[in-house]
């Protein structure tokens, strides 16, 4: 297929499709290019609905009490948020640096500041994220391989 010409500006197809599969890929939501005087910017829709972490917490601790502990490590209250550490940017979050791997940290154990604790890819590019302190793992507010959006809450370090 050959370009086409859109109010005086060359658009080649392949490279829009090539730069929506970019967007698959990366669990970005949006990507925009410049050469010279030609912009393009392909955006989608994000179809994943948001991960409501406090509402599901409240019916399971009147329902069964031994599993209260479980379920307040994967969903903690929304303020809990407060101090956790939140993602620096959009992309991908992988627990483990491989897959098969064991996960760089795990809830309850201590870390040190600068111990990776998980990693995230944008733009085909692995961001090791690291304690900003030392302390213990509190929780882990994300699961492997899930898209992360900019500040969303990733992992609370107590």
């Amino acid at each position: 297929m050959g370009d086409h010409k859109d109010n005086g500006i060359n658009i080649d197809p392949a490279y829009v499709r090539a730069l929506a599969e970019l967007l698959d890929d990366t669990g970005l939501s949006e990507i925009e290019v410049e050469d010279g005087e030609r912009k393009i910017r392909v955006a989608r829709t994000l179809t994943a609905a948001p991960v409501a972490y406090a509402p599901a917490a409240a019916p399971v601790a009147a329902a069964a009490p031994a599993a209260v502990g479980a379920a307040v490590t994967a969903a903690p209250a929304v303020d809990s948020f407060a101090d956790a550490v939140k993602s620096p940017m959009v992309g991908t979050v992988y627990l483990s640096p491989e897959p098969g791997a064991p996960n760089f940290a795990a809830v309850g154990s201590a870390v040190k500041a600068g111990d990776t604790i998980l990693i995230i890819e944008a733009m085909k590019v692995m961001n090791p994220i690291v304690a900003p302190a030392s302390g213990t793992l509190k929780g882990v507010h994300v699961e492997n391989s899930q898209p992360v959006e900019f500040d969303q809450p990733l992992f609370t370090i107590g």
